[in-house]
């Protein structure tokens, strides 16, 4: 989620924990402690441009580590809230706010290490996109009249607000995959996985991808009233074993294992750009096979340079397509 929305949740989250006199004096503490786990983005390597993409909703984003994270929080801002409520409640607060930073990225579909150390494996539920204004509107309306009027019930009800929407992306992504089956099967296909994303700031528009031995299929499907499917495009996915050529230890291979990893074993080539080795579940419209980020290599050079790269453009054809089929309108580009 965004930091916006993790800050204005955090000091949400610490409301609704905390007595009604102390509704003003946890608002920092919940900003703090609620964007507190996001600081693992600091942990990077010039030498090793994947370091940051290891440890981003690691550690600091499991349950386990939550109770320290929070006690970090509570110390950072105990000198300036200590004149206003005792250590504990302080302590409070920042739990709560730490743990709705991991739930809400929980929500998202980046997967994030929540079970950590009991499974190495990052889990997402993917029902909401990592920035959605209305959810954020919940959060930030229902804060402020808390804040104002100093009455929690108004954070109890921003919470239950924002569990209704999350139940309805959940719900939104549901009627998205049972599309998606549908369209795999008139399609012939048998499929060993769907999976189903939301595209940006919307709970109508979702990426769908399909994969059936070493082919991603991508579509995008709205789920309004009814149903509607943008066909996309297609993509041949890497596996180890088109690398198994490249030395051991060579650092190409390496990296290249550690992208299958991260990519949940869904890798491709851009289409565009045969140096680049992108992660297939992200792109800039839900039609496309272009990986959003990956990396750029040599596979004629095991032990060249490795480059970070992201494909964050949106130019105006591509908004124009993406505002057609969240309305769900006909393509005409």
């Amino acid at each position: 989620m965004d930091i916006v929305t993790h800050g204005l949740m955090g000091a949400l989250a610490a409301q609704a924990v905390s007595k009604p006199g102390q509704l003003r004096a946890v608002v920092g503490i919940g900003i703090v402690a609620g964007l507190l786990p996001d600081v693992d983005t600091l942990i990077r390597s010039a030498e090793d441009p994947l370091l940051v993409l290891s440890m981003h909703r690691h550690f600091t984003h499991s349950l386990v580590f939550a109770p320290l994270g929070a006690l970090i929080a509570a110390l950072l801002c105990w000198p300036l809230a200590r004149n206003y409520l005792p250590f504990s409640r302080a302590y409070l607060a920042a739990l709560a706010a730490y743990v709705s930073h991991l739930l809400l990225d929980f929500s998202t579909s980046y997967g994030i290490h929540l079970l950590w150390p009991f499974t190495s494996e990052p889990i997402s539920a993917n029902i909401i996109a990592v920035v959605d204004p209305v959810f954020t509107f919940l959060v930030l309306v229902t804060l402020i009249l808390a804040f104002s009027l100093r009455r929690r019930q108004w954070a109890y009800i921003g919470l239950g607000l924002s569990c209704m929407y999350l139940a309805f992306g959940l719900i939104q992504h549901q009627r998205a995959l049972n599309v998606a089956e549908q369209l795999a099967a008139e399609r012939g296909q048998n499929p060993e996985r769907i999976i189903i994303k939301p595209t940006m700031a919307n709970l109508v528009l979702w990426r769908a991808m399909a994969v059936e031995g070493n082919t991603a299929y991508v579509d995008a499907v709205r789920v309004g009233f009814g149903a509607r499917v943008y066909p996309g495009e297609s993509t041949e996915l890497l596996r180890p074993e088109d690398w198994q050529h490249l030395p051991e230890g060579s650092r190409v291979r390496r990296d290249l294992r550690r992208m299958y990893r991260y990519s949940d074993r869904l890798l491709a080539i851009h289409p565009e750009e045969p140096t680049m080795v992108g992660d297939a579940r992200f792109s800039m419209l839900p039609t496309s096979a272009a990986p959003l980020w990956g990396i750029t290599l040599d596979f004629d050079k095991p032990d060249g340079d490795i480059e970070w790269e992201n494909r964050r453009t949106l130019t105006p054809e591509m908004r124009e397509r993406f505002m057609a089929m969240v309305l769900g309108r006909d393509i005409t580009l």
